[in-house]
């Protein structure tokens, strides 16, 4: 993997994880159009990841700050609450990660038509949003559980997470910051658990990517995940997800033309 190579593919991760256009979808076309060997794109997947994470954790400092002081007063009070339902949905998908692994990593393997067809389901679910009730309240545990099966269900390529999970808490009567607030911090838990599991299972210890092209990669997806998850409340907060539905529509039938057509 060369240097430009690993900039485009972190940036493509940065701003597309936390814009409801599916990064997983996104890293898989441009494995394809950079011909990318799937050996790395799976050890530098990782890293970008870790990036995200690391992007989260700044743009919400203060409240992930807040919600371990909180926890560490050992009482039931509106931090260990708020944990508890991150929790909650972190186990639909940690169910699908534990059992249903090896499927899934199946799927990444470079196939544009499912990409494709899983952004059009992106766009659609978007565009229910235009439904959903104009003034919300706060995340149930029911509703906590409800957004984290659309996170399980995000792991299929072409699948928005950010998207998903938004539009299942905007749905569900989720006040629109709150959703995206919740939407961003749960993913916090299972990155972080698949990172870890890879990393001591070996995963990463016969990496074909050269350090420098990961370095170069984990700061392109820190920078632009920083900025695109500024950008991304601003932008749930002015019910604006429509135009990212038209996006989705977009690349999703160009890229099954080009699969069924020109490629």
């Amino acid at each position: 993997m060369s240097i430009l190579e690993a900039i485009i593919l972190g940036i493509i991760q940065g701003l597309t994880e936390f814009l409801p256009v599916s990064s997983s979808g996104h890293l898989e076309l441009g494995k394809v159009l950079l011909g990318i060997e799937a050996g790395e794109n799976v050890t530098f997947t990782v890293v970008v990841h870790g990036a995200t994470v690391l992007s989260t954790i700044v743009v919400f400092y203060s409240e992930i700050l807040s919600l371990i002081k909180g926890a560490f007063q050992f009482r039931w009070n509106s931090s260990t609450d708020y944990i508890a339902k991150l929790i909650v949905s972190a186990l639909p998908v940690v169910v699908v990660g534990l059992f249903f692994k090896e499927q899934v990593e199946g799927l990444f393997n470079s196939n544009v038509l499912l990409v494709g067809g899983m952004l059009l389901v992106t766009g659609t679910l978007l565009c229910f949003t235009y439904y959903s009730p104009k003034k919300g309240g706060d995340v149930t545990y029911g509703k906590a559980f409800l957004i984290g099966i659309s996170q399980a269900v995000a792991v299929l390529p072409g699948i928005s997470r950010s998207g998903a999970t938004i539009a299942t808490g905007l749905l569900a009567g989720v006040d629109k910051k709150n959703a995206a607030r919740f939407s961003f911090l749960m993913v916090l838990i299972p990155i972080i658990g698949a990172n870890a599991k890879d990393v001591l299972d070996g995963g990463m210890a016969n990496s074909s990517v050269a350090a420098l092209p990961l370095v170069i990669g984990f700061l392109a997806a820190f920078i632009s995940g920083v900025l695109a998850c500024k950008w991304m409340i601003n932008i749930v907060v002015r019910g604006k997800l429509i135009y990212f539905a038209y996006y989705c529509f977009t690349v999703g039938i160009v890229a099954i033309v080009w699969k069924l057509v020109i490629y």
